[in-house]
């Protein structure tokens, strides 16, 4: 099946969901294919060998970008909104690229999270901006379009499942380019792809800010189905739950990075509402179990499928 076959069944199935759930679930899988586009992200550097903590800078970045345009400049079309918070979210990717880009292990994960909790820090005494507080965006626009109540909660539905599907299939066609396929080639033994005349410096600093353009583009969607965003976007928690979903989901398949998230919006959710005082513990004994059964990943089903058909 094609990649852009695969796309429409997958727009398709999705947008149905606006026909068929309640708002709170349109709102929870709203949120889940938002922190989706962030782990997707993750995938693509997981791909490299290396795996970053950090995201929520972008996702925090992206969403504040949204909320002072917004509030400070009146724009409240969406589409601009995730258009100008992606340019920033790729600038600060173009900046950080190259300085991580030369670390690998332990140290690309450390120095990813100690810029997150940088932003994380100065944020939060940033008074004029709220500080801890955070501040609150209003309902955004579908070009002019306002619409309230149920029929924005679709619309910003059926916007995220667009713009998940054209994330996916472009990253989809990215990992099996030349260039994605070095990347699975430098997991592997980075040393012979140098030798080969790849520049695993490069490859890596492009994975860095697709995902810095995806953790904003996540973050700017959160923001909006939210309407609130605070310093605890770039928390190193929220991070670390970006990397549980990319583990959850493993670096084979893009699908099943979005199949995780709102696998693990749904369980935290429900141990939330029937285990409130025990709901981490229900969360993590599940996370645990999933990564004991399937080590690679949600998306090593799915290779393992094709194996057999083969």
């Amino acid at each position: 099946m094609s990649v852009y076959l695969s796309a429409i069944i997958a727009f398709v199935a999705l947008a149905a969901g606006s026909i068929i759930l309640p708002d709170w679930a349109m709102f929870l899988f709203a949120m889940a294919l938002a922190k989706g586009l962030v782990c997707l992200g993750i995938i693509g550097m997981m791909r490299g060998g290396v795996v970053s903590f950090g995201q929520g800078l972008y996702y925090c970045i992206g969403a504040y970008t949204a909320t002072l345009i917004a509030n400070h400049l009146g724009v409240s079309d969406i589409f601009l909104l995730t258009l100008l918070s992606a340019a920033v979210c790729l600038v600060v990717g173009l900046v950080f690229g190259p300085l991580l880009s030369n670390y690998r292990g332990i140290f690309f994960a450390m120095l990813s999270l100690a810029l997150s909790m940088v932003l994380y820090g100065s944020l939060s005494k940033m008074s004029f901006i709220g500080g801890t507080d955070g501040l609150n965006i209003g309902a955004p626009t579908f070009l002019g379009w306002a619409p309230e109540g149920r029929p924005l909660q679709t619309a910003l539905y059926l916007y995220v499942v667009a713009i998940v599907v054209i994330s996916g299939t472009l990253m989809r066609i990215y990992f099996d380019s030349e260039r994605g396929l070095i990347t699975l080639a430098t997991r592997d033994n980075e040393l012979r792809v140098e030798y080969l005349g790849a520049s695993v410096r490069n490859l890596m600093t492009y994975n860095y800010v697709f995902g810095a353009l995806l953790g904003g583009i996540g973050g700017t969607i959160a923001v909006l189905a939210l309407g609130h965003v605070d310093p605890e976007f770039a928390f190193w928690t929220t991070s670390g739950e970006f990397v549980f979903v990319a583990i959850l989901a493993g670096y084979l398949s893009v699908p099943a990075v979005f199949v995780a998230a709102i696998i693990l919006e749904l369980v935290r959710s429900f141990s939330n509402l029937y285990f409130p005082n025990t709901w981490q513990l229900a969360l993590g004994i599940f996370l645990l179990v999933v990564i004991v059964a399937l080590p690679n990943g949600l998306g090593s089903l799915v290779s393992k499928r094709k194996e057999n058909k083969t």
